[in-house]
């Protein structure tokens, strides 16, 4: 009995730290995000992952944008028109490279 009521306690516990961890992970990811040359109107974010990692960005601005997804140490995404509203994407392997953001182009 005290063994099922001190792993349901230890259960209990990491529960709440993690809980707890949450809120400051969730604002040390965003702010780690860098966001390349783009104006401010365009939404970049980074998915990492078991292979690959996937550069995203959205453009949040009125108009018509020329972006690209930059990756440090490698080649960069296409230059692509991105009309307001879409999205752009740029996977490449799991290893060095960085995400970088999106610029203009």
């Amino acid at each position: 009995m005290r063994t099922a009521l001190g792993t349901l306690t230890a259960a209990g516990l990491v529960l709440a730290s993690s809980l707890l961890a949450l809120p400051g992970q969730a604002v040390a990811s965003t702010a780690a995000i860098p966001a390349g040359n783009a104006p401010s109107c365009v939404t970049v974010w980074e998915h990492t992952g078991r292979i690959t990692k996937t550069g995203y960005a959205r453009n949040d601005c009125p108009h018509t944008l020329n972006l690209k997804i930059v990756w440090a140490r490698g080649t960069d995404g296409p230059c692509r028109t991105v009309r307001p509203g879409q999205s752009i994407s740029t996977q490449v392997p799991r290893g060095v490279r960085s995400f970088d953001g999106a610029n203009l182009c």
